[in-house]
């Protein structure tokens, strides 16, 4: 039975129900509900289920209602001296009174498993929280040293930057001059360039194209251009002027 209240619960391991309508008694103070005590003693030999106690006797094991009707009680004691009255009725509330004890032993017993539970459940929690400190603590220095190794990182991207633009700016100004002395070095050559008075005469006795001439497109070796348009004769006078003697070239100033 609980301990707020005057429920019989079945004393079988695996029920602990509260009881209502029949129950299953036994000489050794445990009661049952009607389903497993109708399962257990239709078996032989008949034990306990909760104790495991012999029951071969012929009352050690009763059928009773818990809710008499009122001729049932008005006869159930009727005849019977008051000594065998008291007795019978000392027997019931010990009955009673044990499944009392054995209630309150019961939920002690639950209360105090469910109190080591408990604790080992807080023990494991605390070491659990311990280990989560720990690497909560480890993931804060590798955060740390993550943070100054990426600091380091910009810094030399940083100065690689810097690096980059000083070279950009020297080439630039490389650059310059470079252009600046080839096109000083180009007007150099132009200017000190003299012609040869041959070419002057050869140039003279060329026959003048009917027309503008045109370029013949340069072939895979590169050596086929030629004015296509010119007289046989006039081509004919210019190639076959004879070159100037080597006393004779003109000097040109290279620089």
């Amino acid at each position: 039975m609980s301990l707020g209240d005057d429920t019989l619960l079945c004393n079988y391991p695996k029920c602990r129900g509260k009881l209502s309508g029949f129950a299953w008694v036994t000489a050794c103070s445990h009661v049952f509900c009607d389903q497993h005590g109708s399962g257990e003693f239709s078996r032989s030999p008949v034990i306990c289920p909760a104790c495991s106690s012999a029951l071969s006797g012929k009352m050690d094991i009763m059928r009773t209602e818990l809710s008499p009707s009122e001729e049932y009680k008005a006869m159930v004691l009727a005849g019977l001296r008051p000594d065998i009255v008291l007795d019978i009725s000392s027997r019931a509330l010990a009955f009673w009174t044990y499944q009392v004890h054995q209630e309150r032993m019961y939920q002690e017993y639950s209360l105090s498993r469910a109190d080591t539970q408990l604790k080992q459940m807080e023990k494991v929690l605390t070491q659990q929280n311990q280990s989560r400190e720990l690497e909560l603590t480890a993931m804060r220095g590798e955060i740390s040293s993550l943070k100054k190794v990426m600091e380091e990182y910009k810094r030399k991207y940083s100065e690689v930057s810097e690096r980059l633009m000083e070279r950009n700016r020297q080439y630039q100004k490389l650059q310059g001059l470079y252009d600046s002395l080839r096109s000083f070095s180009i007007g150099v050559t132009i200017t000190n360039f003299h012609p040869h008075p041959v070419f002057h005469l050869a140039m003279a006795r060329q026959v003048t194209p009917k027309r503008t001439p045109r370029f013949l497109s340069a072939g895979a070796s590169g050596e086929e251009r030629f004015f296509s348009c010119l007289e046989a004769d006039g081509a004919k006078s210019f190639f076959q002027l004879s070159p100037p003697g080597r006393e004779n070239r003109p000097f040109i100033n290279k620089h």
